[in-house]
Protein backbone atom coordinates (compact mmCIF):
# COMPACT_ATOMS: atom_id res chain seq x y z
CA UNK A 1 0.00 0.00 0.00
CA UNK A 2 1.35 3.42 -0.98
CA UNK A 3 1.42 6.13 1.67
CA UNK A 4 1.60 9.83 1.00
CA UNK A 5 2.69 12.88 2.97
CA UNK A 6 -0.19 14.85 4.46
CA UNK A 7 -0.41 18.61 4.13
CA UNK A 8 -0.15 20.03 7.61
CA UNK A 9 -0.32 23.74 6.92
CA UNK A 10 0.30 26.51 4.43
CA UNK A 11 3.16 28.81 5.45
CA UNK A 12 3.14 32.49 4.49
CA UNK A 13 6.29 34.59 4.59
CA UNK A 14 5.75 37.98 6.18
CA UNK A 15 7.67 41.10 7.02
CA UNK A 16 5.40 41.36 10.09
CA UNK A 17 4.26 37.87 11.12
CA UNK A 18 2.02 39.05 13.97
CA UNK A 19 0.21 41.61 11.80
CA UNK A 20 -0.41 39.04 9.07
CA UNK A 21 -1.51 36.35 11.55
CA UNK A 22 -3.96 38.81 13.07
CA UNK A 23 -5.35 39.64 9.62
CA UNK A 24 -6.03 35.96 8.84
CA UNK A 25 -7.28 35.21 12.36
CA UNK A 26 -9.89 37.93 12.06
CA UNK A 27 -10.72 37.30 8.39
CA UNK A 28 -11.34 33.57 8.72
CA UNK A 29 -12.19 33.03 12.40
CA UNK A 30 -9.00 31.09 13.13
CA UNK A 31 -7.38 30.59 16.54
CA UNK A 32 -3.79 30.70 17.68
CA UNK A 33 -1.95 27.52 18.50
CA UNK A 34 -1.49 27.46 22.28
CA UNK A 35 1.49 29.66 23.14
CA UNK A 36 1.29 31.74 19.96
CA UNK A 37 -1.31 34.21 21.24
CA UNK A 38 -0.32 37.90 21.31
CA UNK A 39 1.55 38.90 24.47
CA UNK A 40 0.07 41.12 27.15
CA UNK A 41 0.25 44.85 26.47
CA UNK A 42 3.80 46.12 26.90
CA UNK A 43 5.36 42.64 26.81
CA UNK A 44 7.80 41.64 24.02
CA UNK A 45 6.35 39.55 21.19
CA UNK A 46 9.00 36.84 21.02
CA UNK A 47 6.95 34.43 18.88
CA UNK A 48 5.71 37.20 16.60
CA UNK A 49 9.27 37.87 15.48
CA UNK A 50 9.74 34.33 14.19
CA UNK A 51 6.90 31.85 13.64
CA UNK A 52 3.17 31.77 14.42
CA UNK A 53 0.49 29.15 13.73
CA UNK A 54 -3.28 29.53 13.40
CA UNK A 55 -5.66 26.59 13.34
CA UNK A 56 -9.25 26.26 12.25
CA UNK A 57 -11.44 25.40 15.25
CA UNK A 58 -13.71 23.51 12.82
CA UNK A 59 -10.86 21.28 11.66
CA UNK A 60 -9.66 22.92 8.43
CA UNK A 61 -6.07 23.49 7.40
CA UNK A 62 -3.64 25.47 9.51
CA UNK A 63 -1.89 28.65 8.42
CA UNK A 64 1.59 29.48 9.64
CA UNK A 65 3.46 32.78 9.41
CA UNK A 66 7.21 33.01 9.10
CA UNK A 67 9.02 36.29 9.71
CA UNK A 68 11.24 37.15 6.75
CA UNK A 69 13.02 39.97 5.01
CA UNK A 70 11.13 42.07 2.44
CA UNK A 71 10.23 40.21 -0.74
CA UNK A 72 8.73 41.17 -4.12
CA UNK A 73 4.94 41.36 -4.03
CA UNK A 74 2.89 39.89 -6.81
CA UNK A 75 1.37 42.42 -9.15
CA UNK A 76 -1.26 39.94 -10.41
CA UNK A 77 -3.28 40.35 -12.58
CA UNK A 78 -0.26 42.12 -14.07
CA UNK A 79 2.53 40.03 -15.56
CA UNK A 80 5.57 41.43 -13.70
CA UNK A 81 5.56 39.22 -10.58
CA UNK A 82 3.33 36.12 -10.80
CA UNK A 83 0.97 35.17 -7.99
CA UNK A 84 2.95 31.95 -7.33
CA UNK A 85 0.13 30.58 -5.17
CA UNK A 86 -3.13 31.73 -3.62
CA UNK A 87 -5.70 30.56 -1.11
CA UNK A 88 -9.20 29.65 -2.28
CA UNK A 89 -12.04 30.22 0.18
CA UNK A 90 -15.78 29.82 -0.26
CA UNK A 91 -19.03 31.36 0.96
CA UNK A 92 -22.62 30.23 0.40
CA UNK A 93 -24.16 33.19 -1.44
CA UNK A 94 -23.53 36.45 -3.28
CA UNK A 95 -24.86 38.26 -0.20
CA UNK A 96 -22.19 36.52 1.88
CA UNK A 97 -19.59 37.39 -0.77
CA UNK A 98 -20.56 41.05 -0.44
CA UNK A 99 -20.44 40.86 3.36
CA UNK A 100 -16.98 39.29 3.30
CA UNK A 101 -15.85 41.92 0.79
CA UNK A 102 -16.55 44.66 3.32
CA UNK A 103 -14.81 42.66 6.08
CA UNK A 104 -11.75 41.99 3.92
CA UNK A 105 -11.35 45.67 3.06
CA UNK A 106 -11.90 46.79 6.65
CA UNK A 107 -9.16 44.40 7.82
CA UNK A 108 -6.64 45.75 5.32
CA UNK A 109 -7.05 43.57 2.21
CA UNK A 110 -6.82 45.13 -1.24
CA UNK A 111 -9.22 44.10 -3.99
CA UNK A 112 -7.26 42.84 -7.01
CA UNK A 113 -9.99 41.31 -9.19
CA UNK A 114 -13.78 41.44 -9.06
CA UNK A 115 -15.96 38.93 -10.85
CA UNK A 116 -18.83 39.11 -8.37
CA UNK A 117 -21.35 39.65 -11.17
CA UNK A 118 -20.50 36.36 -12.92
CA UNK A 119 -23.64 34.19 -12.91
CA UNK A 120 -21.72 30.89 -12.98
CA UNK A 121 -18.89 31.56 -10.54
CA UNK A 122 -18.99 34.86 -8.64
CA UNK A 123 -15.67 35.64 -6.95
CA UNK A 124 -13.30 38.31 -5.76
CA UNK A 125 -9.52 38.16 -5.41
CA UNK A 126 -7.74 40.11 -2.68
CA UNK A 127 -4.18 40.77 -1.59
CA UNK A 128 -3.53 40.49 2.15
CA UNK A 129 -1.40 43.16 3.91
CA UNK A 130 1.81 41.46 2.70
CA UNK A 131 0.53 41.04 -0.85
CA UNK A 132 -0.37 37.31 -0.79
CA UNK A 133 -3.50 36.57 -2.80
CA UNK A 134 -6.69 34.90 -1.63
CA UNK A 135 -9.99 34.33 -3.43
CA UNK A 136 -13.49 34.30 -2.05
CA UNK A 137 -15.89 32.29 -4.24
CA UNK A 138 -19.57 31.53 -4.06
CA UNK A 139 -19.89 27.77 -4.08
Amino acid sequence: MTTYPRIRQVVLDSTDARRLAEFYRRMFGLAYRPGDEPPAAGEPDVNGRDWLVLHDPQGGAQLAFQQTDPFPRTDWPGAGVPQQYHLDTVVDSVAALDEQHERALSLGATLRFDRSDDKEEPLRVYADPDGHLFCVFVG
